[in-house]
């Protein structure tokens, strides 16, 4: 056996002990795990994304990443795709086939209830912290929503391996009676350990300090204020145009929701693209959806949905027998409208229903949106407009 023969029989050898290794640390012998990402949308250019990709899959054990996008000049695998549309659609259909595990992307709508958990690295310590959440909502009120935000995170926390994360509540509009829910359902049985605040006064409502010390392991708040500390977390080193720190905005969790989708910024660098497919990697390597369906059933039975109930009846209208309509039958709704009040989008959804026209609610980069079949956009606006939920100026983009 020559010189060149003997050091690929080595490296042969160390990559199938380095497999061996990985298998017992994640218990999934023979599974190869694979990642997709969406390659159009960056401002950084389709170069970034893959660059990014690139740098995960360097010394990579257990885990491929596949390229969804236009053909590139590449070692990794890619599927062909020419728009974001088309990109999206592939996206689920690989998700739906068990063809990849999970998938990092940008710009994507989520239903209304699934909201994303972003991992950052704090400047203060150093520490890695969940924040919950960044994009999509958990709910249409702040506090139900914030509630579920809690419970999202717990959720990525335990997927990546911790047992019992700690949780603390930023110091926003609704903290105080979010945590009066959140002792609640621990009193009732689903055990949250709450986080000591760094200031003298401690507690878990968390302050601008322990923002940067990476107090908690997930820091809750709105989503709206999530996405800022994420960007701020992200870009503070580059002057705002460039996101080069931490792991992206994160997978979107929601009761019911069984795909694992990871959300980057369009402002994302190549060391959050790199990051993002690493915490996919960890996602899948825990099982999240395991994670998200027994979280869920101990919270639920901790009366969870009484307890929103409770605390929503207030501001709820009262429900009026004109406004029950039926579902037209479903359709692929790619196209979104934006610009409606989250207090209304349900209702608009309903009307557009009336007409005949099957259309979803979710949550945009930009906020609330109806999402309906990309051929019904302009009857759906004439619609909406007609009935005040549009501005008469309303102008699709």
């Amino acid at each position: 056996m020559n010189h060149v023969e003997n050091k690929e029989v080595k490296e042969m050898i160390s990559k199938v002990f380095s497999n061996i290794a990985d298998g017992i640390e994640t218990g999934q012998f023979g599974k190869n795990i694979k990642i997709g990402i969406t390659t159009l949308g960056s401002e950084h250019g389709t170069s970034n994304i893959v660059k990014g990709a690139e740098q995960a899959s360097k010394n990579s054990t257990g885990y491929n990443v596949v390229l969804i996008g236009p053909k590139v000049d590449t070692q990794l695998e890619v599927i062909e795709a020419m728009t974001e549309d088309e990109m999206h659609t592939k996206m689920e259909e690989l998700l739906k086939e068990k063809y990849i595990d999970a998938c990092v992307t940008m710009h994507y709508n989520f239903p209304i209830g699934v909201s994303t958990v972003g991992r950052v690295v704090t400047p203060g310590k150093g520490r890695e912290m969940f924040i919950a959440t960044t994009t999509g909502t958990s709910a249409i009120t702040r506090v139900e929503a914030m509630v579920k935000n809690a419970i999202h995170g717990i959720i990525a926390a335990k997927a990546i391996g911790i047992s019992s994360p700690t949780v603390g509540i930023l110091n926003v509009d609704g903290a105080r009676q979010v945590e009066r829910v959140l002792k609640e359902l621990d009193t009732n049985g689903y055990k949250i350990n709450f986080a000591e605040g760094m200031r003298a006064d401690g507690g878990s409502i968390m302050r601008g300090n322990d923002l940067l010390a990476g107090t908690p392991d997930i820091m809750l708040q709105d989503t709206l204020t999530g996405n800022i500390l994420m960007k701020m977390f992200s870009a503070f080193t580059t002057g705002g145009d460039y996101e080069a720190s931490g792991y992206g905005y994160g997978p979107g969790i929601g009761e019911g929701y069984d795909d694992t989708i990871l959300i980057l910024s369009r402002a994302s660098g190549i060391p959050v693209v790199t990051g993002a497919i690493r915490y996919a990697v960890d996602l899948v390597r825990g099982d999240i959806q395991k994670v998200v369906k027994e979280e869920f059933e101990a919270v639920n039975k901790a009366d969870l949905k009484s307890i929103l109930a409770s605390l929503n009846k207030d501001t709820k209208k009262p429900p009026k027998d004109e406004n029950e309509v039926d579902s037209p039958p479903k359709e692929i709704v790619t196209g979104s409208l934006a610009g409606i009040d989250i207090m209304d989008l349900e209702e608009a959804v309903k009307e557009l229903w009336r007409k005949g026209i099957y259309a979803e609610s979710g949550m945009g980069c930009t906020g609330p949106i109806v999402m309906v079949s990309e051929a019904k956009i302009e009857e759906s606006i004439k619609i909406l407009k007609g009935l005040e939920y549009l501005p008469k100026d309303y102008s699709h983009c």
